[in-house]
């Protein structure tokens, strides 16, 4: 990389602007396996908490009940390199790797603390991925009085 003098912000938004780019580029290989085996819907739910999370159960609607046995092609910005880290994956676990990718993106440390449970659903017809996202909080409310 070359030193911007501007600490890097011309560096971050680079690799922002990369990363939001392979995302539509994952989405669409996605998307396009999804359709091809016949899929309508994918419901993924996840839960976090306790500084872990994971994805709790993957459902799946249309044509088959099962995710097929494809393997596609997912791009990865990695900071400081210029160019994308390919790599091949089975469905699944593309379908992972989004959801991880716009957790992160969307709601960072959802996992932390009292962390986030919720659902994407993949709408293979409208080609859109929706979050219903829930966050918990402890609150605590303080009392003083003297009489």
């Amino acid at each position: 990389m070359v030193a911007t003098g501007d600490d890097g912000k011309s560096d971050r938004i680079s690799h922002h602007r990369l990363c939001v780019e392979l995302h539509l580029h994952n989405k669409t290989v996605v998307f396009d396996a999804l359709d091809a085996a016949g899929i309508a819907t994918v419901v993924v739910t996840f839960d976090g908490y306790g500084d872990s999370g994971q994805i709790e159960r993957l459902e799946i609607e249309g044509a088959v009940d099962t995710l097929p046995a494809a393997t596609v092609e997912i791009a990865t910005s990695i900071w400081g390199e210029r160019e994308p880290q390919r790599q091949s994956m089975s469905l699944a676990d593309a379908i992972e790797k989004l959801i991880y990718d716009f957790l992160g993106s969307a709601h960072d440390g959802w996992e932390d603390n009292d962390g986030a449970y919720g659902e994407f659903t993949f709408d293979v017809a409208d080609r859109t991925i929706r979050l219903d996202y829930n966050e918990r909080y402890t609150a605590s409310v303080n009392y003083s009085h003297e009489f």
